[in-house]
């Protein structure tokens, strides 16, 4: 990778031996570093955190990152909200900094793999954030969006893809994917793409990679599928736990209306009517679900935008920029439509539909409350619902 002159001082690169992979010893790392500028990160990265506004870091960025920096594989537990994606985006783009290589045709020299493309666009951006004062080449692999332009940029070989495993594994198919030269891969929300199926497309790429990589993994929950996949893919790897399974974010006020069937459209437009519910997210549990409440939001006088999975990635887009810019008031989204959503000053998470899986519930308050801030989670029950509600609650109790 060429970088400017000066970009990195004096940093030395790192090497992997290979170690065998099987039994190993799990290891939670401490830390007391309360700055950004405490990390042995490169002049270039510490610019462009001071120019995004970041400098104290979160616990799971405080304690993920230095491991990594040393070459370490990563077993992350951390709820959404925490700073995730700068916990392993960091250490990556030093280590891809520090240790220039030429990038060669349909070949990447990392890999982040996501389960939704909402989730893989946020990577991206913050990657390029990150990244803004390197020549770091990175390619967005997803349905949903050209597969041109993909292809054209994967031929001329980059420093990072950031795919869906899907769109990933048909460009591999077709040769236009290449992971032998691969340094590193990074597992986001690892729990979400085993609830989506994504699994064995996860163990299909893995098995074309170098036993050499180096290897993180980050989690909200531990299920023993997960558990298996970690001791397949990680070697000797630092686990750091920030927030076990089932706990839910501390700074969110939770609560439970509970509305007779049928008068959940009517309850709404009463929260709605309190302006200090000023940017909010609605789920759904079902795509026309959430069309229906989007479209009867806007008759009722409010800005609504609908996401979900049946929805194109532009219309999805344009309805994103919508709720960040303030255009649109709420957003009524799916829980697999809101997997990566980072939007700052979501005031207020709304369930209209309690989930079909009790998990889901701490993903979905997980979008407010973040970075420091407080938020109010409603959940709207009625009396079909309340088995759901008794299942969130034995989760979270």
């Amino acid at each position: 990778m060429k970088l400017p002159p000066d970009a990195l001082g004096d940093r030395r690169a790192r090497t992997r031996k290979p170690e065998r992979r099987g039994a190993r010893k799990i290891s939670v790392e401490k830390t007391v570093l309360t700055q950004f500028t405490d990390f042995a990160l490169s002049p270039a990265i510490q610019k462009a955190l001071v120019q995004t506004g970041f400098v104290t870091p979160t616990p799971v960025q405080a304690q993920a990152i230095p491991p990594q920096l040393e070459g370490r594989d990563m077993l992350a537990l951390a709820q959404t909200g925490t700073g995730k994606t700068a916990a392993f985006g960091l250490p990556l783009i030093e280590e891809l900094a520090g240790r220039p290589g030429r990038r060669r045709p349909a070949s990447a020299r990392a890999l982040i793999l996501a389960p939704t493309r909402e989730l893989a666009v946020q990577i991206d951006e913050d990657l390029r954030r990150f990244g803004k004062n390197l020549a770091l080449k990175t390619v967005l692999v997803l349905g949903g969006m050209s597969r041109s332009n993909q292809v054209r940029a994967l031929a001329q070989g980059v420093d990072v893809i950031v795919a869906t495993p899907g769109r990933l594994i048909d460009l591999m198919d077709e040769g236009r994917a290449r992971l032998d030269g691969l340094e590193v891969l990074i597992l986001d929300e690892a729990d979400r793409m085993l609830d989506m199926g994504f699994i064995r497309d996860i163990r299909k790429i893995a098995a074309v990679t170098p036993k050499t990589r180096r290897t993180a993994l980050f989690s909200a929950t531990m299920p023993a599928e997960i558990d298996t996949l970690a001791q397949e893919l990680l070697r000797e790897p630092v686990r750091v736990e920030i927030a076990r399974s089932g706990e839910s974010v501390q700074a969110i006020e939770q609560r439970v209306d509970f509305v007779q069937g049928g008068y959940k459209r009517q309850h709404m437009a009463k929260l709605l009517a309190d302006p200090a519910m000023a940017r909010v997210i609605v789920f759904a549990r079902t795509k026309r679900g959430c069309d229906r409440v989007a479209k009867n939001l806007e008759i009722d006088g409010f800005r609504a935008e609908a996401i979900h999975g049946d929805k194109a990635q532009n219309a999805r887009q344009r309805a994103l920029d919508a709720f960040k810019r303030g255009h649109a008031r709420v957003l009524v989204a799916t829980d697999i439509a809101a997997r990566g959503i980072d939007v700052e000053g979501v005031t207020h998470v709304v369930q209209f539909e309690l989930p079909d899986e009790p998990e889901s519930y701490t993903h979905r308050i997980g979008r407010t409350g973040r970075n420091g801030a407080t938020g109010i989670a409603i959940t709207l029950c009625d009396e079909t619902e309340r088995d759901k509600l008794a299942a969130v609650e034995k989760l979270i109790r």
